[in-house]
């Protein structure tokens, strides 16, 4: 290997460690927390929904209301969240041009009391100080105010998920040293916003028909002029992507990948690029590069979620399922139409 490749190699390991060289963690503020009109978009999630409720009980004040939107479910949602105290709302009849959840979250914006919203997805489980730690940041910095929940992966399947993970935060191009001036993406499972700059960035209403809500819901605020922060969760919420299954994570991965791609700025799409070029090359190439990318896959991941060593040791796996799974990515974004929960979703032309 001349010295030429060895620069090349070593200026993409730089790349992709200068991509997510940073990841803040928000903080609370002096100021005390304002109530908080929590909505929680729920289709059959009677399975994780208890776990997020239980920890909201622990965070939330008197003056907070919890509004869990049942998006037309067939198990028993509607009942445990009923049971635990929230206020239940039944999705009413998916109009033309929405898709489930950006429906079911205009619907609880709509019965929300308070003119602080939080968008939670119900495979979020809020730690001790969570809800602080956001309002703190959104009274700092208005806007839209998003954090990325630290993954749990306690099954083996789950840690498939890798490299999608990584990419996705990557990808916002918002965890460089330098911060950028607009930032395009967010993470739906835990966004806040004033109910002003929500409404006056077009809501949910303005996202009403796209898969991939929460980077179109960010376009929007930035367009409107409002800036959008975004944070990692390790410490303020955790959450477990797709603990249903192997099909689950092959679904849910696949659709955010099929139309969230084409939202992500070019000069970021070309540095991503470069760094998975290099984790290939390692994953087949010289001992000093395997070992290069252990080390910065485990920096990497150890800041983002339960991955654990043995993930960053065996880095070719993950990596084989990011690759196919893209490509079958791409081929659903060209197709125009995924499936979802149970749903056919359609992009928008």
């Amino acid at each position: 290997m001349s010295a030429a490749d060895v620069a090349l190699d070593v200026v993409r390991l730089a790349v992709g460690a200068w991509l997510l060289a940073r990841v803040p963690r928000p903080r609370r503020s002096s100021q005390a927390r304002p109530p908080l009109s929590i909505v929680i978009p729920a289709r059959n999630e009677e399975r994780t929904l208890p776990h997020l409720l239980a920890s909201l009980a622990a965070e939330t004040t008197p003056a907070d209301e919890v509004i869990v939107v049942d998006d037309h479910s067939d198990d028993g949602t509607a009942a445990i969240a009923r049971d635990r105290g929230s206020t239940v709302i039944a999705a009413p009849p998916l109009p033309d041009g929405w898709t489930g959840k950006t429906w079911a979250c205009h619907t609880g914006v709509e019965a929300a009391r308070h003119p602080t919203l939080l968008f939670l997805d119900a495979d979020v489980v809020v730690e001790p100080g969570g809800l602080d730690a956001v309002a703190g940041e959104l009274h700092r910095r208005r806007g839209l105010v998003s954090v990325q929940p630290y993954a749990v992966t306690p099954r083996p399947y789950e840690r498939l998920s890798a490299f999608f993970n990584l990419v996705a935060m990557m990808g916002t191009g918002a965890f460089m040293p330098v911060r950028r001036a607009a930032v395009g993406a967010a993470f739906g499972p835990v966004m806040a916003t004033a109910a002003e700059d929500y409404r006056r960035a077009g809501g949910h209403q303005g996202v009403a028909g796209e898969v991939v809500e929460d980077v179109a819901l960010a376009g929007r605020y930035r367009r409107a002029g409002l800036p959008v922060s975004l944070f990692g969760g390790r410490g303020v919420a955790r959450f477990r992507m797709y603990g249903g299954g192997l099909g689950s994570l092959v679904e849910g991965w696949g659709k955010n990948f099929a139309f969230g791609a084409a939202a992500t700025p070019a000069l970021l799409v070309l540095a991503v690029a470069a760094w998975i070029s290099v984790c290939i090359e390692a994953a087949v190439g010289s001992l000093w590069l395997y070992a290069a990318v252990v080390v910065e896959l485990w920096w990497m991941l150890r800041r983002i979620g339960s991955f654990g060593p043995i993930v960053a040791l065996a880095f070719p796996i993950p990596l084989a399922f990011f690759l196919v799974l893209f490509l079958w990515a791409v081929v659903q974004a060209a197709r125009g139409q995924v499936s979802w929960r149970g749903r056919k979703i359609v992009r928008r032309k």
